[in-house]
């Protein structure tokens, strides 16, 4: 399930925290800014205020006396006037501007943070390139409609409130009539942000499907190329990319009619006030001054309603990106830390599972399998020992190492470490004595250095050279000519995959961990890298516990236990000669692996 489905399953969910409250929570922080903010915007919708009532008093108290001399004294004041709110304006921009971008600054980190902190089972039904789209496109959405806007809106809703202050102050009752097609507008405004808004959250929706198909298909271009593949992703592409299309092409279609009707109720607004005000003009109730100022007031009372019309339609498609990052937000983080948890002591590597019973259901996995990945498992584990998990896919192999490393708690029985309960550790006091040696293995496109550095980022160049002469890469990353410094590819494509293991190998030496955890490291790589890799992974195994789930029996021969996983159930377990006596499922997968490489 992708997280669109999650998010379109959960319409409620905004119900529950409204997503402009939630949002709004974000300035408290900012609360002094925001102050002194308010203030420059006060005093830029009085100087807007302003420039109108002075319009209407010259003509009424200086253009028909004739009295030129005060006239152009007005006219000098009327500048001023402008030119300093132009220059408060500005600023109260720039300061709306440094809040919204620390802002949005913080809800990416945010973002960020929740990802880094969900657990491995969201992945498991999540796609890479839909999360990147809240991450990015989601945010740029909020940031293009309210970063830039935010300034024009704040300084709308007060420049209104001053215009409406002065309308109703020069003529009760002509600021009264002028006032008449506001409740249309906002009619119609809530209108077409109903039909919008749906219009929107399909709009962002869409975009994140786009994104998740662009990530899947540049990270598959080799296999679609080898596969011939290539016209079916561009016909799924195409479709995905229509939808998108066609969503946008329907919001904007909402957008276009909108700000029509505006412009009409503008208008029948002005109308309205040089009818009526010509009438009052004429029964001598208001001078020509009032009437004019009031058409001047009128342009400036719909200016800012128009922003703000605008602003609340377009904000549909800010609103229906921010549901998606809260929805992202709001997904539960099932494992953590116990409020009472302690650091994990200096392992010695002694690791035991007491009848453990454990199913992916638990972890919110909606499609999964109600059989159990593991059922009562028992084993011991001593300090130093090697232990072999062998069986067919599926069989609960990769479950017993995520359950070391804490990936998943268990639903009944217990992972020990040295006695110690793994649930009342902290995870990362515990992953960090851990190393991993995983058969995929995931390279950073930094330097070499900073790949092998990448579970202790603090380690001297001294420290990193040392772990690459263990691993025995060492020697090859000296003969290139950057050396450590070489940048690597992403995902490191500029190594073979012999290459990319022994530098795997060399980051899990460098963190000097006492547990290890193996997939079968030597599979798919050529006769001379493999005996580099088995030589390194020697030297890495001396000393420490380590399970090594393993794909090539041949591998394994020495491990000090054994252990056959099927169905969630370890059914044999024992050394090597021993299960080869027995003439069991061991004995049987050995013989047959056997025949396949005679």
């Amino acid at each position: 399930m992708t997280t669109d489905h999650v998010a379109a399953s959960k319409p409620d969910k905004s119900q529950h925290y409204p997503t402009l409250q939630r949002f709004l929570r974000y300035f408290y922080v900012y609360k002094k800014d925001i102050l002194a903010t308010l203030l420059l915007v006060i005093i830029t919708a009085t100087c807007q205020a302003l420039g109108p009532f002075i319009v209407g008093w010259s003509i009424d108290n200086l253009i028909t006396r004739g009295n030129l001399r005060g006239l152009m004294q007005i006219l000098v004041l009327l500048a001023v006037v402008y030119i300093f709110s132009s220059f408060v304006t500005r600023a109260q921009i720039r300061q709306i501007g440094w809040i919204m971008q620390r802002l949005l600054a913080q809800l990416r980190s945010d973002i960020f943070t929740k990802i880094q902190s969900l657990p491995l089972s969201f992945f498991e039904r999540s796609q890479a390139g839909d999360l990147m789209s809240r991450l990015l496109n989601d945010v740029s959405t909020v940031e293009q409609t309210f970063g830039i806007a935010i300034a024009q809106i704040v300084g709308s809703v007060f420049g209104l409130i001053g215009i409406v202050i002065a309308m109703l102050s020069l003529n009760l009752q002509l600021g009264l009539m002028s006032n008449l097609v506001v409740p249309l507008m906002i009619f119609a405004t809530g209108l077409f942000a109903k039909w919008s808004r749906t219009k929107f959250r399909l709009t962002r929706q869409t975009i994140g499907q786009l994104s998740a198909r662009l990530e899947e298909d540049i990270n598959s271009v080799r296999e679609a190329q080898a596969f011939n593949r290539i016209q079916f992703n561009l016909q799924q592409f195409d479709s995905v990319n229509a939808a998108n299309r066609d969503a946008n092409v329907d919001a904007m279609a909402t957008t276009a009619a909108f700000l029509p009707s505006i412009d009409l109720l503008n208008t029948l607004g002005t109308a309205g006030v040089m009818v009526y005000g010509g009438y009052l003009a004429v029964k001598g109730t208001a001078t020509v001054g009032t009437v004019t100022s009031f058409l001047l007031y009128v342009q400036l009372f719909f200016q800012p309603i128009q922003v703000l019309s605008q602003f609340y339609n377009q904000a549909q498609s800010a609103f229906a990106g921010l549901e998606r990052i809260f929805l992202l937000l709001d997904e539960p983080v099932y494992l953590k830390d116990t409020p009472n948890a302690i650091e994990m002591p200096t392992i010695k590597g002694e690791v035991r599972f007491e009848s453990v019973t454990f199913g992916y259901k638990q972890e919110g996995l909606e499609n999964s399998s109600k059989k159990l990945a593991l059922n009562g498992v028992t084993f011991h584990a001593k300090q130093g020992q090697m232990i072999a998990l062998v069986g067919a896919t599926g069989a609960g192999k990769s479950t017993i190492i995520n359950l070391i490393l804490r990936f998943y708690d268990v639903i009944s029985g217990a992972v020990t470490i040295d006695n110690i309960d793994i649930r009342r550790v902290t995870q990362e006091s515990l992953r960090r004595q851990i190393g991993i040696v995983l058969q995929d293995t995931v390279l950073l496109s930094g330097t070499i250095a900073e790949n092998i550095a990448f579970g202790r980022s603090d380690a001297s160049q001294a420290e990193i050279e040392q772990a690459a002469q263990i691993a025995n890469v060492h020697e090859f990353i000296t003969s290139l000519p950057q050396g450590y410094a070489t940048r690597l590819g992403e995902k490191g494509t500029s190594l073979s995959y012999g290459q990319q293991q022994l530098i795997s190998i060399a980051r899990a030496v460098l963190i000097n961990p006492r547990i290890l955890i193996l997939d079968e490291a030597t599979s798919s790589i050529d006769t001379r890298t493999e005996a580099l890799v088995q030589e390194a992974l020697a030297r890495l195994l001396k000393g420490r516990t380590s399970f090594v789930i393993a794909h090539r029996l041949s591998t394994v021969t020495s491990a000090d236990q054994v252990f056959v996983v099927e169905q969630g159930q370890i059914v044999e377990r024992g050394t090597h000669e021993e299960l080869i006596a027995k003439g069991g499922v061991y004995a049987n997968l050995y013989g047959l692996q056997l025949g396949a490489t005679v």
